[in-house]
């Protein structure tokens, strides 16, 4: 057996001494990286609009769109999970997508908050973390559902069974969390 050169062992780029694009890069026209983009941004992108529209005005207690968020990260990481083949992808898409929503609906919260407290967290920062925590608990349980099911059914059944141990968890988690209340916004 003989080595092989030093330079096989080099990427293309390099042997060339230039930047060569990748032989088959993301495309936008599919429908399947479309879904998994909105999958990572459904959050995000309900928790800015519910920010935006209506903060909530204390932090002891979970409001609706508390749920909704932490089910939109759970549903979105779902998605996302979806659009991958094999166990090991979907799982690691699922939790990946969770990590990524999560990270920003929180600093959705810190960017909203405004005033800065001292002893207690502002109302829009103390839920963002609750959702992007429920969230992240119920794309956990979403992700090993997703990785069970990659290779047994289609793409939307393995969704649909992800978004419903997700939600569950996620709603479960954020419960726990901020004790359901009436009062706020």
């Amino acid at each position: 057996m003989t080595e092989p050169a030093d330079d096989d062992l080099l990427p293309v780029s390099v042997r060339l001494g230039a930047v060569v694009p990748p032989e088959d890069p993301e495309d936008w026209t599919r429908p399947l990286t479309w879904v998994a983009a909105l999958g990572m941004l459904a959050a995000p992108i309900a928790t800015l609009a519910w920010f935006l529209v209506a903060q909530p005005v204390q932090s002891e207690r979970a409001v609706p769109a508390t749920y909704l968020v932490a089910a939109l990260l759970a549903a979105g990481a779902a998605a996302t999970g979806a659009t991958q083949q094999g166990v090991a992808r979907a799982a690691t898409a699922t939790l990946g997508a969770a990590l990524f929503a999560s990270l920003v609906v929180v600093i959705l919260g810190v960017v909203v908050a405004g005033e800065r407290q001292v002893g207690a967290a502002s109302p829009t920062l103390a839920h963002a973390l609750a959702a992007a925590v429920g969230g992240s608990a119920g794309s956990a349980a979403g992700s090993v559902v997703a990785g069970l099911v990659a290779r047994l059914y289609p793409r939307p059944i393995r969704f649909l069974l992800a978004l419903v141990a997700g939600t569950a968890v996620a709603v479960l988690v954020v419960g726990t969390l901020l004790p359901p209340g009436s009062r706020g916004a």
